[in-house]
């Protein structure tokens, strides 16, 4: 099980333009509500797809909505956290033949680019994807889900990420032939990943 090629954050990525209101403030900061967002993958396993989720995510957010493309975001996952409902096949996930969680600790991904789509509320967000010890530079496609505040009035912010990663790009090739053919577990993994942000709380 592993993830790749495009991701996952991952991992990770936001900002949205027509919604952005011109008189909002530059620079707004806002952080992961971990009580509402998750960081799920899906892959075959045989006859089947396997879920599975990474419990312990976090995420430095900062947007400007008069200009979108000034946004940026960083995502970063412990691997360790990883959970399939399965304790043997999670330690097996964390060792040396997948996430090798002792030398490679965290997923993590950086933005340096972000764009409007043709896809209305959605953006190309182009950053630096870091799992297993490989780097590579990728593009997820982030859908915007809204502004709002809570019941506290301290603002809140939703997107969602729905990609496909090749586990083989970052390394993770473990697998193993089945006598009537085929093999145990596919290369591609569907990721999603569902954020809802905090930004700063209003003055007591």
């Amino acid at each position: 099980m592993k993830l790749n090629r495009s991701v996952l954050a991952l991992a990770l990525a936001l900002t949205a333009a027509p919604l952005f209101a011109v008189d909002a403030p530059a620079g707004e900061v806002y952080t992961i509500d971990k009580s509402h967002s998750s960081t799920q993958f899906k892959v075959r396993h045989m006859m089947s797809n396997v879920t599975g989720r990474f419990g312990d995510f976090d995420a430095a957010i900062n947007l400007d909505r008069a200009k979108p493309a000034n946004s940026s975001v960083e995502f970063t996952i412990q691997a360790t956290s990883i959970d399939t409902d399965n304790e043997g096949r999670d330690k097996h996930l964390r060792s040396a033949d997948f996430f090798d969680v002792e030398k490679f600790p965290t997923i993590t991904f950086k933005s340096t680019a972000i764009k409007a789509s043709k896809t209305k509320d959605v953006y190309d967000v182009t950053g630096n994807l870091t799992m297993h010890g490989v780097t590579k530079q990728v593009t997820l496609p982030v859908t915007f889900l809204g502004f709002g505040k809570d019941g506290r009035g301290t603002p809140k912010v939703g997107f969602e990420i729905e990609t496909t990663l090749n586990r083989k790009d970052y390394g993770v090739v473990w697998n193993r032939t089945l006598d009537e053919g085929g093999v145990l577990l596919g290369e591609d993994v569907k990721v999603s990943i569902n954020i809802e942000a905090n930004g700063k709380p209003p003055a007591a």
